[in-house]
């Protein structure tokens, strides 16, 4: 299999959750032969599996997705982010230290990102989209009818670590909102609090912002 078509399979089951032979095939534009053979390599590798789901009519669809090691394939952020270190932190100095940690951190990022912050609300959104893809959160955005922007995130390179300390999200959520100038963010799902494949917020500008 060419690096590039796994590489392409994997993106396309983070990004859904689950896709059938047939799906992968019409978005691949490949025949579903070809699609078998590279999935029967995937699952002899452990990234991927199937789960079958029954039919009224025909046979039953085997609907494939990502296992943990799946997961793992994509960028993790785990260098200076580590559980056991942050859960040794917290058994020494308790949870506030914790709370304390993800602020400076939250506080380093708004510094680092703040002077590409420029522009309208628009231009600020489409900088933000750009360097959370540089950090490998996968960002998908979608500007709507009312002005209103969804922002996905496929990947989160700290979810294992977000999943046990959830102030990594309202930091995140806090950054966000001192990025774009505005407090009207909502978190609509979270993959750390939830069974979900992504982090989708929906982004709107400043009341009585003439940008």
């Amino acid at each position: 299999m060419s690096m590039a078509t796994r590489d392409i399979i994997l993106t396309m089951l983070k990004q859904s959750g689950e896709k059938t032979v047939s799906e992968i095939a019409k978005n691949l534009g490949v025949t579903e032969m070809a699609v078998r053979r590279h999935l029967q390599a995937l699952e002899k590798d452990g990234l991927i599996e199937a789960r079958v789901e029954k039919q009224t009519m025909g046979r039953p669809l085997h609907r494939f997705f990502l296992t943990d090691a799946g997961q793992e394939s994509f960028p993790r952020n785990y260098g200076s982010l580590s559980v056991d270190f942050l859960q040794d932190l917290e058994q020494i100095s308790g949870q506030e230290v914790i709370n304390q940690l993800f602020k400076k951190r939250k506080e380093k990022l708004q510094d680092k990102y703040l002077p590409a912050m420029k522009g309208t609300f628009e231009e600020r959104v489409q900088a933000l989209a750009r360097i959370q893809n540089e950090n490998g959160y996968m960002v998908e955005l979608e500007q709507r009818e009312d002005g209103t922007y969804k922002f996905i995130e496929y990947n989160c390179p700290i979810a294992k670590v977000a999943k046990q300390y959830p102030v990594a999200c309202s930091c995140e959520h806090e950054l966000f909102q001192e990025l774009l100038d505005t407090s009207d963010i909502q978190q609509i799902s979270c993959v750390a609090k939830e069974n979900s494949t992504c982090c989708v917020y929906t982004l709107k500008k400043k009341r009585n912002s003439a940008t």
